[in-house]
């Protein structure tokens, strides 16, 4: 078992299923310590919480809002009373299959709410509760879509583009002391709202579904390798974004 991130604590939000669950046991197996964030996914949470466990390692569970500001402030906060955090994964995000026909004004301001502003609001906490003396990661989970916007999932795509832009951009005002890099996924996991189908990889070199591994070493790589890596968004799509 990997253990470069032994004695370190990880927030990971959305953690509790799918991506965000992936995501969080990778930290724990690689020796982390793991502030569990989810939404409305309780239960959920607490399997995460039980297989961290199985590992060795500590976790806790914090729900949150993301929708309400205030809410994601205070997440930060709340993570460091329980174990100063060393990295934020920004993993929470919703999806949802609309076109810029369909997509109301609310529905534009909970995917901007959810995907951008409480990464940026979280990352702007994060960075400010960081002792002087040290150093720290964040690492935002994106799409192929966000480097190669279509006409589908229009706020989604909108908000990953945006949260794309807002990586680079906060990896120069965070330098030296935090690093800020991306992970753009592809076709990892089959869609929850509605059945697998492998017309989803006809478009991906290749050829194939990503096995969670390979999403738990690149996100590993970013939080434990190289500090001189910052402002990268790394492809994990079997090269979707190419096409």
């Amino acid at each position: 078992m990997n253990e470069s991130l032994t004695g370190k604590t990880i927030l990971v939000t959305g953690a509790a299923r799918r991506v965000g669950r992936i995501l969080a046991l990778s930290c724990g197996r690689a020796g982390a310590d793991v502030i569990i964030h989810h939404g409305h996914s309780a239960k959920e949470a607490l399997n995460v919480q039980k297989e961290i466990a199985s590992f060795g390692r500590q976790s806790w569970v914090l729900p949150s809002d993301l929708s309400n500001p205030r809410g994601v402030s205070r997440l930060i906060s709340q993570a460091n009373d329980i174990s100063p955090l060393y990295a934020l994964v920004n993993s929470a995000a919703i999806f949802e299959s609309l076109s810029w026909e369909t997509t109301t004004l609310t529905d534009w301001e909970r995917h901007i709410a959810i995907n951008l502003t409480a990464p940026f609001l979280l990352s702007q906490a994060f960075a400010k509760g960081l002792p002087d003396n040290s150093e720290g990661r964040i690492v935002n989970i994106l799409d192929w879509r966000a480097l190669h916007p279509g006409a589908d999932h229009f706020p989604y795509t909108v908000s990953k583009a945006a949260l794309a832009a807002m990586t680079k951009s906060l990896a120069a005002a965070l330098a030296p002391r935090i690093t800020v890099n991306g992970l753009a996924l592809g076709a990892i996991l089959p869609p929850s709202d509605r059945p697998a189908n492998d017309k989803i990889i006809e478009n991906v070199p290749a050829q194939r579904w990503s096995k969670p591994e390979e999403v738990e070493d690149a996100l590993i790589f970013l939080l434990a390798g190289p500090a001189y890596i910052t402002g990268e968004i790394i492809h994990v799509d079997g090269g979707r974004h190419l096409i």
